[in-house]
């Protein structure tokens, strides 16, 4: 069989009403909100730094990050712990995400290309989009969310 033609699991979760996802292989774990130390003089989206069993990891607010509005700490606040390869090397991040919702396995029949949105916005992040009941499910290529240059700043806090 193909390698193009196997299903892919990806988490679910929401920011604003929107359904986004990310291929499961690139999540590390899932925490309740811990309390995040801020960081004085890095980008706007990076709300901080977490201690993950002695390892500090950068926190980013995704909504910022799409230019949504800030994220808004509820119950079911929570951050994602991914893995982003950078230069061949792996960084890890905290995400925050309004909930999370569920591990859903699409294949690639399932998802459309990213829609091409004019040349002013760039949505090279988005891998593509699924539907899952009903519903889009934007799919982040969580490789590409951050440009080498906002990756470096959050490298710079380690």
């Amino acid at each position: 069989m193909a390698e193009e033609l196997q299903t892919t699991q990806y988490l679910t979760f929401t920011l604003a009403d929107e359904v986004f996802a990310v291929d499961v292989a690139r999540v590390r774990e899932i925490l309740e909100m811990p309390s995040i130390t801020k960081v004085p003089q890095v980008p706007d989206f990076m709300r901080g730094v977490i201690n993950l069993r002695g390892c500090v990891v950068p926190v980013i607010d995704l909504r910022l990050k799409f230019g949504m509005p800030e994220t808004a700490q509820t119950v079911n606040t929570c951050i994602i712990v991914v893995e982003v390869a950078m230069d061949g090397e792996n960084t890890v991040l905290g995400a925050l995400a309004d909930s999370v919702q569920e591990v859903i396995e699409m294949e690639p029949a399932q998802i459309e290309a990213a829609p091409h949105i004019g040349t002013h916005l760039d949505t090279e992040f988005i891998r593509g989009m699924g539907k899952h009941d009903g519903r889009f499910v934007m799919i982040l290529d969580i490789d590409k969310v951050f440009s080498s240059v906002e990756l470096a700043a959050v490298q710079k806090v380690d």
